[in-house]
């Protein structure tokens, strides 16, 4: 069986869509038994965090809801996201991943956890410092009152780099159930 925490060998994309399902429902499952709910803030992977959760029957006892804010203005003004961070540290940044999951926890009341992604899907967009396939994570848990975020570079298409930072968000929503986060 493949290590969750090793990206997938760059495959075509219904071959990372299951795999992003597989490890939703994983997801699914420790959420379950700790009685947990979670609310997602996406940006480049534009709900397929949220839509892998939600794939499955029964997810609503889990899955709070989600946050598409792939602007600038949607990060200000649905997730609180201060105007300074995104001056200074772009959109896609460890700063503004954190800001973005302490938003989502706001937002979501009964939530316990939040997992936001922001990056660079390209083709078009990227830079030395902040290349195509560059995408920042951060996931919040409101019991442990901790946050912990991120970065990878993802090779591939443009859906390719999507898939792989939806199923990478999802592990980073395990990991921190089972505590190796």
């Amino acid at each position: 069986m493949h290590d969750p925490h090793l990206p997938v060998p760059l495959a075509d994309e219904a071959t990372l869509h299951a795999a992003m399902l597989l490890e939703a429902e994983r997801v699914l499952g420790l959420l379950r038994a700790a009685a947990a709910r979670v609310v997602t803030a996406e940006s480049c992977t534009g709900g397929l965090v949220a839509s892998a959760l939600t794939h499955f029957p029964g997810s609503s006892d889990m899955t709070e809801g989600g946050l598409v804010t792939y602007s600038n203005t949607m990060k200000q003004t649905l997730l609180g996201v201060p105007d300074a961070i995104l001056a200074q540290h772009g959109a896609v940044s460890e700063p503004t991943v954190l800001a973005m999951a302490h938003g989502a926890l706001s937002a979501a009341r009964l939530a316990r956890l939040s997992v936001a992604v922001s990056g660079i899907a390209g083709p078009g967009g990227g830079s030395a410092a902040k290349p195509v396939g560059l995408v920042w994570f951060a996931v919040a848990d409101r019991k442990n009152a901790t946050a912990k975020a991120a970065k990878q570079v993802f090779p591939g298409s443009r859906e390719q780099i999507r898939q792989q930072a939806a199923r990478y968000a999802l592990t980073m929503v395990a990991d921190c159930l089972s505590g190796t986060l």
